[in-house]
């Protein structure tokens, strides 16, 4: 009997002080280059509302002045009219102009002469907002006089002119400052994983308990280290088993091997006559026989586990099948003083072939651990609509607990004596197991108060009630 490995505690991999090489350089790259450009799309939406609300302002700003500044025309061309003459609202407009350099008024009668113009002692103006209005006069009776107040607006131009070269400025600057912000931001965000990227790279076949340390890491990572470590954990156990399967492989050869190498090299020693030759002869043939069954079930287990043999087709009678394999084993069955009883029935899709191959290992082994004078007992139960069980039921030595998990390993005995080896080499359950699983089913084994059961679950079967039966063999 194999035993089983002791369990190793799993050793964390630390990570390193400092990774030898920046393993996400490409998504850091990409992550800063859109940082940048969100950084300069932001600033350059900020900068040009502020822009706008101060170009709102200047024209708020410069519309009010007019409409205050035409008021006072308004009324300064009122009371001069009244209290003056002509040449004294010229004096009025004069005195309201001085010391705004900046504007300038212009009144034409409604026949088109110039009455009033402050323009032509300022010169024109290069920048201005004008605003046209109409004084009623009852001097003109043709029409009111026409009036333009303008403004100059070239201060203010020279402001935003100002302004726009800064907030272009502070868009571009602010945005190369947040890109190496962001640059250095997501080195650090993506030092974790550059932390993950050595441990794995120390991760080697003699490493297998290792395991990857997530103390460190963000808790976004945390899901994928557990996965990682869940993996890591199927593979140890993976590797594990391989290692005590090659074991097995070659404690399973070696001794057919040393027995074949030994009697050849009896039979050389001396000259020997054809009887002794002959029985010489037989013994290695048995040997290569034991070998050649070895080496075909574990090219069946290799196709198995990749999911090569299974040919299903429409078998109406699971009992029948079983019958068939009962039949075959009657003689071993006798011999041992045993009897065997099929309990239930169904049909469905299965590979008969394997079916076939599966009920006869269990068989097999019930009947070499099964007490004298019992009864095997196969049993056919439909659990569900899509899934039928098939068990073997034997009386006799019960089997203890810790056996039980390891049963369908490939090479375990849980005999420690290794009793009937030369005939036996410990693959029969790992084959049921296997053909299980080509069903989309699995093998099972229970030992209670001395009654062993073992068998299997298969899919895609159909339950028939009218097929049960009942019949000893």
């Amino acid at each position: 009997m194999n035993a089983a490995a002791p369990s190793t505690p799993h050793t964390p991999l630390t990570p390193p002080s400092a990774p030898t090489t920046a393993s996400a350089t490409g998504l850091r790259q990409r992550m800063s280059c859109w940082l940048a450009l969100q950084a300069m799309v932001g600033l350059g939406l900020v900068c040009t509302a502020v822009y706008l609300v101060i170009v709102m302002t200047l024209n708020e700003r410069q519309d009010e002045t007019l409409n205050q500044k035409q008021a006072i025309v308004r009324h300064l061309v009122a009371e001069g009219r009244l209290t003056h003459g002509a040449d004294d609202i010229k004096h009025l407009l004069d005195d309201f102009l001085a010391g705004h350099e900046n504007m300038a008024l212009r009144l034409q009668g409604p026949d088109g002469s110039r009455l009033y113009d402050s323009s032509n002692a300022q010169g024109e103006l290069k920048r201005f907002k004008r605003q046209s209005f109409e004084l009623k006069s009852p001097d003109y009776a043709t029409g009111p006089i026409r009036a333009e107040l303008s403004l100059d607006t070239q201060a203010d131009d020279v402001l935003l002119g100002r302004l726009a070269i800064t907030l272009a400025a502070s868009a571009l600057i602010g945005t190369l400052l947040v890109s190496l912000g962001g640059f250095w931001l997501v080195h650090l965000g993506l030092k974790p994983l550059q932390l993950l990227v050595e441990q794995t790279r120390r991760l080697t076949p003699s490493l297998v308990n290792s395991r990857l340390d997530g103390s460190v890491q963000p808790q976004e990572l945390q899901p994928l280290i557990a996965q990682f470590n869940a993996l890591l954990d199927r593979l140890a156990l993976a590797y594990k088993q391989m290692e005590g399967f090659n074991a097995d492989v070659a404690h399973e050869l070696n001794t057919p091997l040393a027995t074949l190498i030994s009697s050849c090299e009896l039979a050389l020693r001396k000259s020997r006559d054809v009887a002794e030759l002959r029985d010489v002869l037989g013994s290695n043939l048995e040997d290569l026989h034991r070998m050649a069954a070895i080496i075909g079930d574990m090219l069946f287990l290799s196709n198995a586990d990749r999911g090569v043999g299974a040919r299903r087709s429409e078998l109406p009678s699971l009992a029948a099948l079983v019958d068939e394999v009962i039949e075959y084993h009657e003689a071993s069955i006798q011999e041992a003083g045993l009897s065997a009883e099929v309990r239930g029935d169904a049909a469905g899709w299965v590979d008969g072939r394997l079916l076939r191959r599966a009920v006869s290992n269990l068989l097999g082994n019930a009947t070499r651990y099964a007490a004298p004078g019992s009864t095997l007992l196969v049993q056919i139960e439909c659990l569900t609509n899509e899934q039928v069980a098939i068990t073997v039921v034997n009386q006799g030595p019960t089997i203890a607990p810790e056996h039980l998990p390891r049963l369908f390993d490939r090479f375990y005995r849980a005999d420690p004596a290794r009793a009937q080896g030369d005939r036996n080499h410990g693959l029969g359950l790992s084959i049921v197991a296997a053909i299980a699983r080509l069903h989309d089913g699995q093998a099972f084994a229970s030992s209670s108060a001395g009654v062993t059961r073992m068998g299997l679950t298969l899919a895609s079967t159909v339950n028939d009630p009218s097929l049960q039966h009942q019949h000893p063999i």
